[in-house]
């Protein structure tokens, strides 16, 4: 089906879906999205699909009110309004990544918040607001269902870099695809690490927030690192997949 997007857009979007689940932020379920770069008032998401099956012919174009442009019928993601109402939001954003990563889930149903405990989480010193689906709207089953449910993610989020969703999941965001997906890689990595420190049963010493927005500017001057290191990988495993 038809994007208007750049091909170049299209093909990191599409690395971006194998990174994540290679690396185990995604399994079957979880997505990622990234605004059109020839028209802002659009995105682009997978059809109702695991990321690592994800193709740049399994790609649909939405409006931000999350309807398809250009009549495609496939079956949806059935949380593209996470996607849709965070960049109705948040101009400044360019990527979304949705993950249901087990090692984050536990920091969004306790009392124990989500905090950098090392320098690639730093972006975390900004906060880790906790969304939940219950306070707004009653008992669910916990989806991102229709711009309503959206939009309290996004005010939840506010202008941060991460949300984690009660019982769900998280969402990062970025000014580009690069930085929405180290944000999701190393969350997940992040709170790895924090709880295997939490069941050290010592006292944790966390990044204060000096530390943490000093850490995260020199990160993101070098996000290309990681991005292309993945992208390395994951193109070659496309062209291992398509020999055979």
């Amino acid at each position: 089906m038809k994007v208007d997007a750049s091909a170049a857009l299209v093909e990191d979007l599409v690395i971006a879906n194998r990174i994540l689940a290679d690396l185990g932020v995604l399994d079957a379920f979880g997505h990622v999205s990234v605004r059109s770069d020839r028209d802002p008032q659009r995105y682009v998401l997978t059809r109702l699909l695991a990321p690592e099956m994800v193709t740049a012919a399994d790609l649909i174009e939405y409006d931000l009110d999350s309807c398809p442009v250009h009549g495609d019928e496939r079956k949806p993601c059935l949380e593209r309004f996470i996607h849709g109402e965070l960049y109705k939001a948040r101009a400044d954003v360019t990527a979304v990544v949705h993950s249901h990563a087990p090692s984050v889930i536990p920091f969004a149903a306790s009392s124990v918040r989500l905090q950098p405990i090392y320098h690639m989480g730093a972006f975390l010193g900004a906060g880790a607001p906790v969304f939940d689906m219950r306070r707004w709207f009653g008992a669910t089953d916990l989806l991102v269902r229709n711009p309503d449910h959206g939009q309290r993610l996004a005010s939840t989020l506010g202008s941060g870099a991460l949300a984690l969703m009660r019982g769900h999941g998280f969402a990062t965001v970025g000014e580009n695809l690069p930085v929405a997906v180290c944000r999701a890689v190393y969350t997940e990595l992040n709170a790895r690490l924090q709880g295997e420190a939490i069941n050290l049963g010592g006292e944790v010493t966390y990044l204060d927030r000096a530390e943490a927005e000093l850490a995260d500017a020199a990160i993101r001057q070098v996000i290309a690192k990681p991005w292309d290191l993945w992208k390395k990988r994951a193109l070659e495993k496309l062209k291992t997949e398509a020999t055979k």
